[in-house]
């Protein structure tokens, strides 16, 4: 899969959720992983489309585990011509005293909320009025099962999500994008990605539902493809309505 196609992903998601407006100043949640690296390098190319006119930089929260590769990171920006902040934190250091009152496990919930505070604070300071998160399409129907099964609720998150507290968007631009073809085009385009570190990867209940969902696709390859389409088939919504709870 070609990096334009990408591109033409952004740029259909712009304009069915208006993600980007003229002057915008958009700061990259820059994880490290290949979703967040692909928007990154995109959104930097994306700004070269006649009529966008919008500022760009990366941020990266350093929860202060061991080994993270962050000169990979710094190289790619570079290489790119990319403006990238990384932001050093004390975050594991909570994340161990805490795990001990967790039965030894540490808090994906409470790391994601700490991360997420200083995201949200070092791109106000940069004055930026979005964050941009490189969640994609099977992020968001995993997102929707999960919440039907530990939430009892029809719900995932949006493509743009305005953030009173922060008076700033949260917007998604690859939401149009599968979890494969973002893999292909980071491999055929050679965007690299940071090996994660976190001692929880691959033991969460995103990765038991992501291995559920493989092996329905497997059995129902359309199913892919419907979900994703579902999310915003908003037209064929059809949920039991409760009389009594719709009076009061």
């Amino acid at each position: 899969m070609k990096i334009q196609s990408v591109l033409r992903a952004i740029r259909n998601a712009d304009r069915d959720f208006d993600l980007i407006g003229d002057g915008d100043k958009i700061a990259v949640a820059l994880s490290g992983g290949k979703d967040s690296m692909l928007l990154f390098v995109a959104l930097g190319m994306y700004q070269k489309f006649k009529g966008k006119n919008f500022e760009l930089c990366g941020i990266h929260v350093d929860v202060g585990f061991e080994d993270f590769e962050h000169e990979k990171m710094k190289a790619f920006a570079k290489q790119h011509g990319l403006t990238l902040y990384i932001e050093k934190t004390r975050i594991f250091e909570i994340l161990q005293k805490e795990q001990n009152l967790h039965r030894g496990k540490i808090q994906c919930s409470l790391c994601s909320t700490l991360k997420k505070g200083v995201l949200f604070e070092k791109a106000k300071a940069l004055g930026c009025n979005k964050i941009a998160l490189g969640h994609h399409g099977d992020d968001a129907v995993e997102t929707l099962f999960l919440n039907m099964i530990h939430g009892s609720k029809v719900a995932t998150f949006l493509p743009k999500q305005y953030m009173s507290r922060m008076d700033m968007d949260m917007i998604r631009p690859l939401v149009y994008l599968k979890e494969s073809e973002i893999v292909g085009v980071v491999e055929e385009n050679g965007i690299p990605s940071v090996r994660r570190v976190c001692p929880n990867d691959g033991f969460t209940q995103r990765q038991e539902m992501k291995e559920f969902l493989d092996k329905l696709y497997a059995a129902y390859p359309m199913a892919h493809d419907n979900f994703i389409t579902a999310l915003s088939n908003t037209k064929q919504i059809h949920l039991w309505q409760n009389a009594k709870k719709e009076k009061k």
